[in-house]
């Protein structure tokens, strides 16, 4: 009877270490996937807003015209990071949402060079310039610089009002929340731009698939997170906004197919 206890005994202690490296595989296991989906999640964080714009600028490039494409999406965008970048110094946000910022900055240049290499001056037309001052011809200059100096004033102007207000959490919050709004008109300019040629012709449709998904799957995100109205807010306007200009597509007749 002792030596059948003892071997009990045995049996027991065998049973429990094993069980213990199990849960503590099971745990490591856990914890690789958990670090692999982090990771992923943030790289997409980071370069997915600008996934968008690939199947577009490769259309411009394709077409050798920027016609289809309003400059002013990347106005909205330009100033809604320049404005995320700003309330990072009053209050510290995700680094992926940060890095994200610089990387949708350095692809809305990319786009605008692309757009005003490819513009097309009518003989005669006269060149507009940023040092101009007209209002009518605002974010339709000449020359890609012109645009640069447009972006450097914004920048130093944005970076004095912080430096000024940085110790006032109301101005910290107005200006995230400026941000937010900002970004949230995204889809306005080209909506007007094909309200306004009656014609989707050179805008990609891939480009506003690519939108509407990613909105899509960030305000479904804001809803199960329980994240404030806001948040909410914009992101159904964002959808709203991509649905519309769906409708112009097939309203207006589909654009060329994109090989």
């Amino acid at each position: 009877s002792s030596g059948i206890n003892a071997e009990y005994g045995v049996f027991q202690t065998f049973q429990h270490y094993f069980k213990r490296i199990n849960l503590s595989s099971m745990a490591g296991v856990e914890d690789v996937i958990t670090s692999l989906v982090g990771t992923v999640s943030a790289v997409f964080m980071v370069f997915g807003g600008a996934l968008p714009y690939i199947p577009q600028y490769l259309q411009m490039r394709k077409e050798r015209s920027s016609e289809g494409f309003s400059k002013k999406v990347c106005l909205v965008l330009l100033t809604a990071n320049i404005l995320r970048i700003a309330f990072w110094f009053g209050k510290h946000y995700e680094t992926p949402l940060l890095i994200q910022s610089f990387v949708m900055i350095a692809t809305m240049l990319a786009m605008l060079h692309t757009c005003v290499g490819l513009k097309v001056e009518s003989a005669g037309e006269r060149r507009r310039h940023f040092t101009d001052f007209h209002l009518a011809s605002f974010w339709e200059w000449s020359t890609f610089p012109d645009y640069l100096h447009c972006l450097v004033t914004m920048v130093m102007m944005i970076s004095a009002v912080t430096y000024t207000f940085l110790d006032s959490p109301a101005y910290v919050e107005a200006i995230g929340t400026l941000s937010l709004c900002t970004e949230a008109t995204l889809a306005v300019p080209q909506f007007m731009r094909n309200y306004q040629t009656r014609s989707t012709e050179g805008m990609s449709v891939q480009m506003v698939m690519l939108w509407f998904l990613g909105d899509s799957g960030k305000t479904l995100y804001f809803l199960l997170r329980n994240s404030p109205f806001q948040f909410l807010l914009c992101g159904s306007i964002q959808i709203v906004l991509d649905i519309l200009i769906l409708f112009q597509v097939v309203g207006y007749g589909t654009p060329h197919r994109e090989d």
